[in-house]
């Protein structure tokens, strides 16, 4: 067999790849919403991907430790034991690596007792000697020993995993000065400090390989050590047993008996679904295509030809297409293709029919009446396809069904983002797609009404799947509401550009004033903006305490350094956490300011007109892009200013403000049942003095307001899962009186700890929580093995029924107060959903009336053991009618 042709067997050491991936990748960048680190992960699949790019093993597998024990332990118990502590951030990560490898089809193998670089030696042997090309990946230089002729070590540089030295055994020589299989006798004379193992004093690299090149081999210079002179023949002399002992442990196993031998280690086709799936799950957008093109795979799934041949869809003109409609029994699946907001083209598909054409005023006006109708319509993102029909005048009507909100209720963590997901999801079939990467794509993707086909099929596949509570959820709530915020964002909300432009300036001055004013303290100008330039000023130069260790120095971040200013306040750090803020005020003007005009049915009309995410959350909260206004801060006067830039338009009177008041504490006593706060919350006292009276012993009125302040954090935080240790980090408290003060807490309401435990439990049971209204989300980590993951469920499960309740109340209240509007022929109009609030345009002489509906809805959106109290607030602009 020539050498060209020879398999190729690659073995990786997964843990100490994935270790030193740690390290070189911020742990702070590679975060989950579920607060998953997984900068290792990612690390070491991008180094994965690349050897698997330039190497093409025929077979591969990856090696782990188990733990820290192995039989080396059990003979020099102090072996490795000077390792500093697995970072928490690490912990957690390998078990999602074996799953993500487990995806991809490549075996992981273990072995108790033994460390992963005995797995490498054995399958370096077994492989060498059956005839393959062995590529061995580790971060270990013990693995030196076992480089030869058919045995190549590719190991980490110092720039991290990202760049791999090439160890044959000229390379070898060339770095150490010996041969491969006399490295280890290197170590042995030197130590290792990583491994703990002490080696002879005052004796190098380059001593060592002197004698070994002297004497030929250790065991000859242990033999002849007499003859070695001076301090270090005496300190050899002293220390050959610590020299015995070093090389004997590392000394690699080569016969290590393992369930597979290299034959067995071929590389297999990767499960493509479960890679997608588990990608989505750590948030890997751009590593996701990289995998598959490293393994020849495509990013869709390949199927059989489907059982059902896609129709070809009839060009119809409009008068051909209004009088085909009529004549069509069921639903119907209807999709528009929108350029910049306007409809281009049609497309409706019945089980066997299809028709589409070119979309112009005179299809409108033949297809407005069908369109209006109260005819059943399935689409598949709809919420833009009904902004369109807008501009177009038409309001549609008959909406039963939209594919991408129904599969988002379905798999809220991980919801598919296209209609070929889907399809591939819930039919087991390919959409037909063009390919985007090609100029003039060889294959034609899906017309539109064959994508309005697909989405009818998909409908129905995906309401045998959904259980009857949430197929509610998506019928009574998610549906309408995608309507009315259809409307909000058409109608967008007025913004003056000269308010924002005054404030701006404003904080451009004030932004130069502190940069100065720091400047003048440090003596000298720097990049205020630059972490690096930060370090040396903090660290350096204002000799201030270091902070959390990072891989570029340490920490600058707002909320270290808030806690820096706290223990050690210097006027640089307030001077410098107030420049921040004004910039950051400046940025949140500059990208509304820039909003302004733009996406709306009428250019330059003043207004901005954002767009609501209906998917963007796992609880069911709406998120707003485009620009975001939910960012828009509130907590101090100066960033309220930017609120008043958002006025009532013109030819309406007012802005009327409407918001909950603390909803998720009153859907926590109705969910628990704790006769305490519904106590609180039917007697209309304030709730957190309430509370604090009895958890404190005394009555409402001694209660102070660092009493109240800690209470009202206990509260709320008890709805996310916080621990003692959080709530002492939040009050700036001593743990142990954070740990009493839960404890009093629960002493007086103790059906609100009963309710936590048992909503975990249940969900654990069930597979996923409920809101009052049928809404689920999925937690399949709560019976995971791995520690991080399952404790990480458990606090999500504990806030999703409550936080998901309310989102239902909001939105039920939004579509009923929408409704009763357009019922009454009011020309007011609800134009913003932030958070727990309402803005409301009022039309002239409207305010009573709009008042009216708009109290009775909220209160009346949900039937709970304690009253939903809604604050209501007028003014000509949103800070004005702030209540």
């Amino acid at each position: 067999m020539t050498d060209s042709a020879k398999p190729t067997l690659m073995v990786v050491d997964g843990h100490s790849l994935a270790y030193r991936a740690f390290f070189a990748l911020p742990v702070e960048n590679f975060t989950t919403k579920d607060n998953q680190h997984t900068n290792a992960i990612y690390g070491f699949l991008s180094m994965l991907v690349n050897l698997i790019k330039a190497e093409r093993p025929t077979h591969m597998a990856i090696a782990f430790d188990t733990s820290r024990h192995s039989f080396r332990t059990d003979e020099y118990p102090e072996y490795k034991a000077t390792r500093s502590e697995t970072p928490s951030e690490f912990k957690g990560q390998i078990p999602l690596l074996h799953d993500c490898l487990a995806a991809m089809s490549i075996p992981v193998l273990t072995k108790e007792g033994i460390e992963a670089d005995d797995i490498l030696a054995t399958l370096s042997v077994q492989g060498s000697a059956q005839g393959y090309d062995v590529l061995l990946v580790s971060g270990d230089r013990d693995t030196i020993q076992l480089v030869n002729d058919e045995v190549t070590l590719l190991y980490p540089s110092v720039q991290g995993v990202s760049q791999l030295k090439r160890y044959d055994p000229v390379a070898v020589q060339e770095r150490y000065g010996v041969r491969p299989e006399q490295y280890p006798d290197i170590a042995a004379l030197v130590g290792e400090t990583s491994d703990n193992l002490p080696g002879v004093p005052k004796v190098g690299e380059k001593t060592a390989v002197k004698w070994l090149t002297q004497f030929g081999s250790l065991d000859e210079l242990l033999e002849r050590a007499e003859e070695i002179k001076g301090v270090v023949g005496g300190n050899l002399r002293e220390h050959m047993d610590d020299v015995r002992r070093n090389r004997k442990l590392n000394r690699l196993l080569i016969d290590v008996e393992l369930p597979v031998g290299p034959a067995d280690l071929a590389v297999a086709p990767i499960d493509a679904q479960a890679v997608r799936d588990i990608f989505a799950r750590l948030e890997f957008r751009t590593l996701l295509p990289r995998v598959f093109e490293a393994v020849g795979a495509t990013d869709e799934p390949v199927h059989d030809e489907p059982a059902v041949q896609v129709p070809v869809p009839v060009e119809s003109a409009p008068a051909e297409f209004a009088a085909w409609l009529p004549a069509q029994t069921g639903e119907l699946g209807l999709t528009l293709v929108t350029a910049g907001g306007r409809v281009t083209r049609i497309g409706v598909a019945g089980e066997t029919e299809l028709r589409e054409g070119d979309w112009s005023d005179e299809m409108a006006d033949a297809l407005r009446a069908w369109l209006e109708s109260d005819a059943g319509k399935v689409l598949n993102d709809a919420k833009k396809q009904v902004k369109a029909l807008l501009r177009e005048r038409i309001r549609l009507g008959g909406l039963r069904y939209d594919t991408l909100l129904a599969g988002w209720l379905m798999r809220p963590s991980f919801p598919d983002k296209t209609l070929a997901h889907l399809v591939d999801r819930y039919l087991g079939e390919k959409l037909p797609e063009a390919d985007p990467s090609q100029l003039v794509p060889e294959t034609d993707g899906a017309t539109p009404a064959q994508e309005a086909w697909f989405t009818l099929r998909a409908a129905v596949a995906l309401r045998e799947a959904m259980p009857e509570s949430v197929t509610a959820v998506l019928t009574d709530i998610e549906l309408p509401a995608l309507l009315v915020l259809a409307d909000m964002e058409a109608a967008g909300v007025a913004v003056s550009h000269d308010v924002l432009s005054t404030f701006s300036g404003e904080l451009l001055t004030r932004t130069d004033g502190l940069a100065a004013e720091a400047f003048a303290l440090v003596g000298r100008e720097f990049n205020l903006g630059s972490p690096k330039q930060l370090q040396e000023v903090l660290f350096e130069d204002l000799q201030l305490p270091k902070t959390r260790k990072t891989k570029t120095g340490y920490s600058t971040d707002a909320a270290v350094l808030a806690d820096l200013q706290e223990s050690h306040p210097h006027p640089f750090l307030a001077l410098l956490l107030q420049h921040r803020e004004a910039t950051k005020l400046r940025q949140i003007i500059e990208s509304l300011d820039s909003a302004i005009g733009k996406n709306g049915a009428i250019p330059d009309d003043h207004r901005i007109h954002t767009t609501y995410v209906q998917t963007g959350s796992q609880t069911g909260r709406l998120s707003s892009t485009d620009p975001n206004l939910q960012n828009i801060p509130v907590r101090t006067e100066e960033s309220r200013r930017i609120r008043s830039a958002f006025e009532v338009g013109e030819g309406y009177e007012t802005l009327l403000t409407a918001d909950y008041s603390q909803i998720e504490m009153r859907i926590m006593a109705h969910l628990s049942g704790d006769a305490g706060l519904i106590e609180a919350f039917n007697s209309g006292e304030d709730l957190h003095r309430f509370v604090g009276a009895r958890v404190f012993g005394v009555e409402p009125e001694e209660v102070t307001s660092a009493m109240r302040t800690k209470v009202k954090a206990m509260s709320y935080g008890l709805v996310y899962g916080l621990s003692a240790f959080g709530l002492s980090k939040q009050l700036r408290i001593e743990q142990a009186e954070a740990k009493k003060l839960m404890l009093e807490y629960f002493a007086r309401f103790g059906a609100v700890r009963d309710y936590l435990r048992a909503s975990v439990l249940q969900a654990k049971e069930d597979g996923y929580t409920e809101t009052i209204f049928g809404r689920r989300r999925p937690f399949p980590d709560l019976s995971s093995p791995n520690r991080v993951l399952r404790e990480n469920a458990e606090r999500a499960a504990l806030n999703a029924p409550i936080q998901g309740s309310a989102a239902d109340i909001m939105k039920i209240a939004l579509n009923r107060i929408h409704a009763d509007l357009r019922k009454g022929g009011l020309g007011s109009r609800v134009l913003l959903q932030i958070h727990d609030e309402l803005v409301v345009e009022i039309a002239p002489g409207e305010w009573d009336r709009v008042e009216q509906i708009v109290r009775t809805q909220m209160a009346g959106a949900a039937d709970l053991s304690v009253p939903l109290d809604v604050q209501v607030g007028a003014g000509r602009d949103w800070n004005e009618a702030a209540h």
